[in-house]
């Protein structure tokens, strides 16, 4: 999508801002910028021009982070199942490739903290060192196995540390294939009378290219064969390399894309490997989130780009970033919410625990008073009431 293809911004934050003075939250998520009165209040219709009243979701969106990885350990159909169950209204799925071309839900090609790949003494040798990104990682890849070597493997919670609960289930789901998570979502689809929304991630797609094996490719295949691929399919698109979503434009993909951005002074890999030298600071500036709209419909910010936190941890004064991405007609998905202490500000812990929940709602409240469109969470049923508080009038 070019930028010109992009509505009005101004209009489009009329709509929220008006959506949050009435405690609605009700946002159009058509053609990015566009209000549509047809859309009821608190949904976002993800059908752009031609697909009004397709697929309404609420808003702010949930957004099943790796399924309920709060709950179940994550990516697998035991995390994506729970999380539907609980009230996302999107799962997400983080994608890798396996050495036979296959596309594979890990939240990274290095498997020794979410399998049990370390007791199996057959794959003992095939543990590296690995520089992925400029980041040397020592474990398994997901490329140095088959599918069916994978097949035989199961996962296990990756922070066992902070959430021992899941740990109950390590060893009972094995890695799911993407191709089985498309399949799974038309079944759940058919059974709720209602699309099933997934969140794709492209991981490390330069870092795979290069290896020949290329993301993009492979995932079109698919979205296409089980009709995602189109700009009112119920499915988003991620990723943390400006150059992946564009590939998927250029191969045809229309359904929406979201930009993921982590901290300011970061840059996108494949700017780092193409000499780019704009960082994520550059990239939320007004000049860069319309250049952002000219590929993508959406940010995925990390949080802090939202409400910076001080040198105590607590939240600081919130920056413009909603109000500028707003008015480059782009919508945003901010990561990640979880429920425990270690990973809320400051402000919102409860006791001296970094593992028991702290003031989860608080902190939901503070950010989508900001604005958002949605949010990613660990724990979609503590986000789902949570905005039920937030939208009661």
């Amino acid at each position: 999508m070019t930028q010109d293809q992009h509505g009005s911004g101004p209009a489009r934050r009329a709509v929220l801002g008006a959506a949050a003075a009435l405690g609605a939250g009700g946002a159009v998520f058509g053609l990015p910028g566009t209000a549509d009165a047809s859309t009821a209040p608190g949904t976002q219709d993800a059908g752009y021009r031609g697909g009004h009243g397709s697929y309404k979701l609420p808003v702010p969106t949930v957004i099943g982070h790796r399924g309920s990885s709060g709950y179940r350990p994550e990516h697998t159909f035991g995390s994506y199942q729970y999380a539907l169950d609980i009230g996302a209204d999107v799962i997400e799925q983080d994608l890798v490739p396996t050495k036979d071309g296959h596309l594979v839900c890990r939240h990274e090609p290095e498997i020794g903290g979410t399998t049990n790949v370390g007791s199996h003494p057959e794959f003992a040798g095939r543990k590296t060192t690995k520089t992925i990104d400029g980041v040397a990682t020592t474990g398994w890849f997901t490329e140095d196995f088959t599918l069916a070597e994978l097949k035989t493997l199961r996962a296990v919670e990756r922070l066992p540390a902070n959430r021992q609960r899941n740990t109950l289930y390590d060893g009972r789901w094995e890695i799911p294939t993407f191709e089985e998570v498309l399949q799974w979502a038309d079944e759940q689809g058919r059974k709720r009378g209602r699309p099933v929304w997934l969140h794709s991630e492209t991981k490390h797609p330069t870092y795979f290219r290069k290896l020949g094996l290329g993301l993009e490719e492979r995932l079109a295949k698919q979205l296409r064969r089980y009709g995602r691929h189109k700009k009112n399919s119920p499915q988003f698109l991620e990723s943390f390399e400006a150059g992946s979503l564009q590939r998927l434009g250029a191969l045809g993909i229309a359904a929406p894309k979201i930009f993921l951005l982590s901290g300011p002074t970061s840059r996108p890999w494949d700017f780092t490997e193409a000499g780019d030298p704009r960082t994520v600071a550059d990239l939320i500036t007004p000049a860069g989130l319309k250049w952002t709209a000219g590929f993508a419909q959406g940010i995925g910010p990390t949080l802090t780009l939202i409400i910076p936190l001080d040198a105590a941890g607590k939240l600081g004064t919130p920056t413009t970033l909603v109000r500028d991405a707003h008015a480059a007609g782009l919508i945003l998905h901010p990561y990640t919410m979880r429920n425990e202490n270690s990973f809320l500000p400051a402000d919102f812990r409860k006791g001296t625990d970094p593992n028991a929940y702290g003031d989860a709602f608080g902190a939901f409240k503070i950010y989508f008073e900001q604005g958002i469109d949605g949010i990613f969470s660990d724990n979609a049923d503590t986000a789902v009431l949570a905005r039920q508080d937030f939208l009661r009038p």
